[in-house]
């Protein structure tokens, strides 16, 4: 069931994009959060379909999300649709307040320095640690190719996070996983952010350069070099900053 309806919160006129649910488990790669695993499966279609809709920019950024609507235009009752905002929220994917409901996330400037600065700190350390224990890397080469192939933004987006969690997965310590988890959907949502945002300038979109970074990342992996490997991841989230968070692409902090 698909509905197309408009309507207002806070003063504010939106319009609700044309919401599915995403192809069955077999023929996509996972684009779940760690809790989604134990979810009802109605649930877990529903927060995959808001997902991909926020990461896709048919959600806006700062668009309310109305328990009432989005349950409508899936066809489903607000219960999954409520607890997949939950979910999305502890994500940092969607904004929860007492007052104001749930709203897309607006991505500010602050907000996007925090999130790299702690990738920057730890996820380069994960990638050595995996290097060094020899993880097999079959499933970050196909989330590669996922992305090169990607028919939009929102695939290209969620490939690129598989791709990540797969240069760190290996790593040896479940806590230093689920901290980088954590960060996985933000890390998303500012690079989508990021992409739209771009000048039409630029002689090419910054995400070809991401994906030539990603390949040398998986190269110095597959050899076996764990430095090189977290030098090069270090220089990719680096190179990001410098791109984006240099030339304003992100408004400031939201007050």
């Amino acid at each position: 069931m698909l509905l197309h309806k408009s309507y207002t919160r806070c003063d504010t006129p939106y319009v609700m994009p044309n919401l599915s649910f995403p192809a069955p488990a077999a023929s996509r790669a996972t684009v779940l959060t760690g809790a989604a695993g134990a979810m009802p499966s109605r649930t877990v279609a529903v927060l995959e379909a808001i997902k991909r809709a926020i990461l896709a920019g048919e959600l806006k950024p700062g668009q309310p999300l109305v328990e009432t609507d989005l349950a409508g235009a899936l066809g489903v009752s607000k219960t999954p649709v409520r607890e997949a905002l939950k979910t999305l929220a502890g994500a940092g994917l969607v904004t929860m307040s007492q007052y104001k409901g749930a709203a897309v996330r607006v991505v500010d400037n602050e907000q996007a320095r925090q999130v790299y600065d702690a990738r920057l700190l730890i996820e380069p350390t994960a990638v050595a640690r995996a290097v060094a224990a020899g993880h097999d890397w079959a499933a970050a080469r196909a989330a590669l190719d996922r992305a090169e192939t990607a028919r939009d933004q929102a695939e290209r987006s969620l490939a690129n996070r598989d791709f990540h969690r797969e240069l760190y997965a290996g790593c040896g310590n479940p806590l230093l996983v689920r901290m980088l988890d954590d960060l996985r959907d933000q890390t998303a949502l500012v690079s989508v952010a990021a992409w739209r945002q771009e000048p039409d300038w630029l002689p090419s979109p910054s995400w070809e350069a991401e994906a030539g970074e990603h390949r040398l990342i998986l190269a110095a992996a597959t050899a076996g070099h764990p430095e090189q490997a977290a030098d090069l991841l270090r220089s990719h989230i680096t190179s990001f900053n410098e791109r984006h968070f240099n030339q304003g692409h992100f408004p400031q902090e939201q007050s």
